[in-house]
C-alpha cells in the first residue's frame, strides 16, 4: 500500500507557485481551518481559500477600461498567425455591429435628381433605400470630359456641424493659420475633397452620417447625442435603440452607419462609369472610423484613406462610434490593419492621434512588412494643426489616391478654388422628393425589421450541425469572447488541504497570468476515483456545493457526498463578483460596474470590457481548462448549472465543445430579451439574437445534457438542433429539476 495516499491518488496534486509560497503561516491557518460566514444576513457559509480580509488580486475589480484607455496592437508573428486572428477580429466586428449575417440588401431603390453644372465636374442629388424604408442621402460628384470606367471614392463625412451642409465661416483664421488657402472652397473642407477628386477624374459619392443634413429619420440628438434611456422604448416586444432588448439583439447606430457605407458602396458599384476595381474611402474623425470599418468588413476597396482616427489613444467619443463588444482586447489600429496589405494612408494632428508616429504606425508598418508590402501603408503627422481635414492633409490624401488609382494627376497635387453648394442645391428633398418618416415609430419598425430578417436568414442554418455550428456557434463564441484556455495558461496556487477518511479537500485560487484574472475554486477528490470530474456552477459560488450548517470545516453537502461516494470529483468556484469577490458576500452585484461617462448608452461600458455574464462564463471555462489539461487526465469532464446559475453554463458549454462530455443545466427559463436594465449583470450583448439561451444550449449537440427549465419553444428549438445532429438519444429533458434523478442520468453515462 502506498504511504502516501494524498500524493498518488488526488486528482489536483499541485506544487504551490511562489505567490503560495509567499504566503505567512498565520495566513495559510486561517484559510485552512475555518469555514468563515459570508456576512450578516447571509443564509450561507462562505468557504473561504484567502485570508478573510483579502478579496482576489483580479484586474476585473478595478475601474473598467474606457475610450480613453490605451489599445496597443501586437503585429503577428506570421502570414498564418494574421489570417487567423484577422479573421477572429472582423467576425467580432461583424456580430458586434449586428451584421452577422449580413442584411439582406433589400432593393435599394435609388433616386438620382437635380444635376448642378460646374465647368469641369457635375454634382447630383441622391438618395436610396438601404433597409426597407431607411435612407441613404447625399450627392454624386462626377468628372466632365473622362471616358471610360472610372474610380469611385466614398467619402463618409464625419463630424463637422450640419454635416454634408457645413459651412465654416470662419475660414480666414483658417488661412492664416496655413488650413487653407480660399475664403471660399475653404469654407467646406467636406465639398472641397470631393470637387478635387472629380477633378482628378473620380466618381465621388458623398454621403450622409446618420442624423445630418438630409439623414433625419434618426435624430441628431438619438444618433449622436443620446444621453438617458427612455423607458418606453424598452420591452421584449417593441424596443428601441440603445435599449437593454436591443443591446441583446446587437442593435447599434455604428451597426447601422457601417451598413449604410455598405450600401453605399453597393450604390457606387452600381454605377455603369465605375471602376470596380479602383474604388478609394476616405474620411475623418467620425468618417475616419467609418472609413476604417468599412474597409474591414468589406472586401471590395482598394484604397483607404482615414485621417486623424487611427491611434492607439481615444477611440471615438461619439454613440454613432461604439458598439459593445467591438473593442475588447483590440482597438483602432487593428481594425485599420484588417485593410492589409492593400493601401493605408493615415494623418495625425494635435489630437489623439498625435502619437501615432511612435504607438501604432510602427506595428502596421511591421504588420505589412510580414504581408510584403511595406510601401502599402503611410503616415503624416501634422501636430501643427488640431483636429481637422485640411487642405494640407487633404493634399497628403490626394497624392495616396493618385499613386494607388492610378489618376495619372501632376503632383505635387494643387486645389483649385471652387464654387460653393448652398444647402438649398445640396438637399435631397424638395416638393417631388419628399422626405420620408422618421421618428420613434419608424426607429422601432427599423428594429423589427433588422432582428426578423436576421432570424430569417437563420432558419437556413439549423438544418445540419455543421452549418449551425458556423452561423450560431461563431457568433456566440464572439459574443463570449473567448474559448477554453489553452493548456498551461492556467496555473494553480493552492492555500486549503484536509483529509477525511474518504475523501479529500483542496481548495485555492486558479490564474490566467496574462489576463490578469484569478478564480477562487474548491476541489473535493474522492480516495477512490473513477476517472470523472463535474464542474459545478452556483448562484452562490463554491458555497452552494457546502453543507451550510456547519461554518468550521469545508463539508461537502449532500449532493456531493453522493458524486464522492460513487468516486466523482466535484471542482466549484467563485465566479466574479460572488463569494470571495465581494466585500460583503450576504451583498451580490446588483448592477454592472460601468465608466464615468453620463450618458446612458452600455456600449461606453461594453465596448472596451466584457460584460459581467461573460467574464462569470469565463471563470467557468478557467475552471473547465485547468481540469480538462491537468496531468492526471480525467475520464470526463461534467457540467453542472443551477439555482440561476444555468444560463452561465449553458454559454460556457457551448464554448467548450467537446471539453465538457456531460451537462446538467436547469435555465429557470431565463431570456436575455428579458433583461430590463442596460447595467442588469445578465446583459449580455448580442445574447438574445442567436436562438437566446436555447441557441446556446443546442451547442451541446451532439454532448449529452440534461436540461430542466425550458418553455415549450426552447425545448423544442433544442431538440431541433439535436435532431439535426444525430444526436437526439444524448439529450434528456424534463420540466422540472430532479436533481437525484439528473445525477443518476450522470452517473449511468460512459
Amino acid at each position: 500500500m502506498n504511504t502516501d495516499p494524498l500524493r498518488s491518488h488526488r486528482f489536483f496534486t499541485a506544487v504551490a507557485s511562489s505567490v503560495s509560497r509567499a504566503l505567512s503561516s498565520a495566513l495559510v491557518g486561517c484559510a485552512l481551518g475555518l469555514l468563515l460566514c459570508a456576512g450578516e444576513g447571509s443564509s450561507l457559509a462562505l468557504p473561504r481559500v484567502l485570508p478573510n480580509d483579502q478579496r482576489p488580486t483580479d484586474h476585473r475589480l478595478a475601474p473598467p477600461k474606457d475610450l480613453d484607455g490605451y489599445f496597443p496592437f501586437t503585429p503577428p508573428e506570421s502570414v498564418s498567425a494574421w489570417e487567423q486572428r484577422s479573421q477572429q477580429v472582423r467576425r467580432q466586428i461583424l456580430v458586434s455591429l449586428g451584421l452577422w449575417p449580413m442584411p439582406t440588401r433589400s432593393p435599394m431603390n435609388p433616386v438620382i435628381h437635380g444635376r448642378i453644372d460646374r465647368e469641369d465636374y457635375t454634382v447630383e442629388r441622391v438618395y436610396f433605400e438601404s433597409m426597407p424604408g431607411f435612407f441613404v442621402t447625399g450627392n454624386l460628384y462626377r468628372p466632365k470630359g473622362r471616358a471610360g470606367k472610372l474610380p469611385g471614392v466614398l467619402c463618409p463625412h464625419g463630424h463637422w456641424q450640419d454635416g454634408r451642409f457645413y459651412d465654416n465661416k470662419n475660414v480666414r483664421q483658417e488661412i492664416e493659420r496655413g488650413a487653407e488657402r480660399f475664403e471660399e472652397g475653404g469654407r467646406s473642407v467636406l465639398q472641397a475633397r470631393c470637387v478635387q477628386l472629380a477633378r482628378m477624374g473620380c466618381v465621388v459619392f458623398h454621403y450622409d452620417m446618420l442624423g445630418n443634413a438630409d439623414s433625419q429619420q434618426l435624430s441628431l440628438e438619438i444618433v449622436h447625442g443620446f444621453s438617458k434611456q427612455r423607458p418606453e422604448m424598452i420591452g421584449a416586444k417593441n424596443w428601441g435603440l440603445y435599449s437593454p432588448q436591443a443591446e441583446s439583439q446587437a442593435q447599434n447606430i455604428m451597426g447601422l452607419q457601417t451598413y449604410n457605407s455598405i450600401r453605399s458602396l453597393d450604390f457606387l458599384l452600381g454605377l455603369e462609369d465605375v471602376d470596380a476595381s479602383r474604388i478609394g474611402v476616405t474620411g475623418a474623425s467620425g468618417g475616419g472610423t467609418q472609413t476604417f470599418m468599412l474597409c474591414a468588413v468589406d472586401p471590395r476597396p482598394t484604397v483607404a484613406f482615414p485621417a486623424v482616427m487611427v491611434c492607439t489613444a481615444m477611440q471615438g467619443g461619439c454613440t454613432c462610434e461604439n458598439a459593445s463588444g467591438l473593442r475588447i482586447d483590440t482597438g483602432n489600429v487593428e481594425f485599420a490593419g484588417l485593410f492589409a496589405p492593400k493601401p493605408l494612408g493615415m494623418t495625425g494632428a494635435d489630437d489623439w492621434t498625435k502619437e501615432m508616429s511612435t504607438k501604432g504606425y510602427p506595428e502596421l508598418r511591421q504588420l505589412y512588412t510580414t504581408l510584403g508590402h511595406p510601401e502599402n501603408v503611410h503616415f503624416r503627422a501634422l501636430n501643427q494643426f488640431g483636429h481637422n481635414y485640411n487642405s494640407p492633409s487633404r493634399e497628403v490624401m490626394y497624392a495616396w489616391m493618385n499613386k494607388h488609382l492610378k489618376l495619372g494627376a501632376a503632383e505635387p497635387v494643387v486645389e483649385r478654388d471652387y464654387r460653393r453648394l448652398s444647402t438649398a442645391e445640396m438637399t435631397v428633398w424638395d416638393k417631388g422628393h419628399p422626405a420620408p418618416e422618421g421618428g420613434a415609430a419608424f426607429e422601432r419598425r427599423l428594429l423589427r425589421w433588422w432582428h426578423e430578417d436576421a432570424q430569417q436568414q437563420m432558419t437556413s442554418a439549423q438544418v445540419s450541425l455543421p452549418r449551425y455550428q458556423e452561423v450560431y456557434g461563431d457568433a456566440i463564441r464572439a459574443i463570449v469572447g473567448r474559448g477554453l484556455p489553452e493548456a498551461g495558461e492556467v496555473t494553480y496556487d493552492q492555500t486549503v488541504k484536509q483529509e477525511t477518511d474518504k475523501y479529500w479537500v483542496m481548495g485555492g485560487v486558479l490564474e490566467e497570468k496574462k489576463r490578469r484574472e484569478q478564480t477562487p475554486v474548491l476541489f473535493f477528490h474522492p480516495k477512490q476515483w473513477n476517472g470523472r470530474v463535474i464542474v459545478w456552477a452556483h448562484a452562490q459560488g463554491k458555497a452552494g456545493v457546502c453543507d451550510a450548517s456547519d461554518a468550521n470545516a469545508f463539508r461537502p453537502n449532500a449532493e456531493v457526498e453522493r458524486l464522492l461516494g460513487e468516486g466523482t470529483a466535484v471542482a466549484a468556484m467563485d465566479v466574479v463578483h460572488q463569494g470571495e469577490f465581494l466585500e460583503d458576500p450576504s451583498k451580490p452585484l446588483a448592477q454592472t460596474p460601468r465608466v464615468r461617462n453620463n450618458r446612458e448608452s452600455a456600449a461606453y461600458t461594453l465596448g472596451y470590457n466584457p460584460s459581467v455574464f461573460a467574464q462569470r462564463v469565463h471563470d467557468i471555462l478557467r475552471v473547465v481548462s485547468f481540469v480538462r489539461h491537468h496531468e492526471r487526465q480525467p475520464k470526463s469532464v461534467a457540467l453542472i448549472g443551477l439555482a440561476g446559475a444555468g444560463h452561465w453554463a449553458a454559454a460556457a458549454r457551448a464554448v467548450a465543445g467537446t471539453a465538457v462530455s456531460h451537462a446538467i443545466i436547469d435555465t429557470r427559463g431565463f431570456r436575455f430579451i428579458d433583461v430590463g436594465d442596460i447595467r442588469h449583470p445578465d446583459l449580455l450583448p448580442g445574447g438574445a439574437k442567436y436562438g437566446d439561451l436555447p441557441g446556446m444550449l443546442a451547442l451541446s449537440a451532439p454532448g449529452k445534457l440534461w436540461l430542466a427549465g425550458e418553455n415549450d419553444s426552447g425545448k423544442a428549438f433544442v431538440t431541433k438542433i439535436y435532431k439535426a445532429a444525430s444526436a437526439s438519444e444524448r439529450l434528456k429533458i424534463e420540466d422540472a429539476l430532479d436533481l437525484s434523478k439528473a445525477l443518476a442520468w450522470l452517473g449511468s453515462q460512459d
